[in-house]
């Protein structure tokens, strides 16, 4: 998979997109990055790419024309119209569905917004979708580029050394991850599970099954609500939730 980030600072995605995972599946081609600065496609000298908005207020606006020859140059080089994510605010918020449903892309392109923002013309021209990492406002589209990448390149095929971690960790089937536990058997007084050491493999995924639902009912109900539960897991949910209410009056008391 390609990833294409038109940024104002180009050098802030190689930093950090070449560490880890991500770093390891670039060495390996499974994903490309091509940072473009969008300061290279200015028709200045000074490579200015933003002025004043018209009507007034605040700060600068990031100007159309620098940031459309910036796409049009990746369009050029690959062939066709790719996919461009807009990082706003205003855009519909990320979500793991979304993550699987861009890995698909052969190439993606992320438009990085700073100052105020960008000519709304530009846009309306080359912009497939509006995504937001979160309801809150960050100086620049980089971090949440950087973030949604991370996440869409775990679902690559070959990025990750066991395939099956990508579709077992949390928000999986809308539900979050088990606990999970490593060596000593026993620390700081707390015990390894014993179903865990039982090699019943069985029995292991059944408990790890009640505690992915234990822990969405308690930390992220909203997610049960997508969640395919029997109607077993849905009495066990409602049985919890009494015995964490009771359990909370009882402390209220104390």
């Amino acid at each position: 998979m390609n990833f294409h980030i038109l940024t104002l600072f180009p050098e802030m995605i190689e930093q950090g997109m070449h560490t880890s995972i991500i770093g390891r599946a670039i060495a390996g081609g499974y994903l490309s990055i091509n940072a473009v600065n969008i300061r290279d496609y200015a028709f200045n000298k000074h490579q200015k790419v933003d002025d004043y908005p018209y009507g007034g207020g605040a700060g600068m606006l990031m100007q159309a024309e620098p940031v459309y020859l910036s796409y049009e140059a990746i369009k050029e080089k690959i062939g066709y119209r790719p996919r461009v994510v807009y990082l706003t605010p205003q855009g519909k918020v990320f979500h793991q569905e979304m993550a699987k449903e861009l890995a698909k892309e052969r190439d993606l392109v992320f438009l990085c917004g700073h100052y105020e923002g960008i000519d709304e013309r530009v846009l309306d021209e080359i912009v497939t979708d509006y995504v937001s990492i979160g309801d809150y406002v960050l100086t620049g589209g980089e971090l949440p580029a950087m973030v949604m990448m991370d996440s869409i390149s775990r679902m690559v095929p070959g990025v990750l050394s066991n395939q099956e971690s990508g579709e077992t960790e949390s928000f999986a089937g809308n539900l979050l991850e088990y606990p999970q536990y490593s060596r000593p058997e026993e620390w700081h007084g707390q015990k390894v599970p014993p179903v865990l050491l039982s090699g019943h493999h069985a029995n292991i995924e059944a408990w790890r099954r009640e505690q992915s639902v234990m822990r969405t009912a308690k930390r992220r109900p909203d997610l049960l609500k997508k969640a395919d539960l029997t109607n077993k897991e849905w009495s066990q949910v409602r049985q919890w939730k009494k015995e964490w209410k009771a359990a909370e009056n009882e402390a209220s008391k104390e």
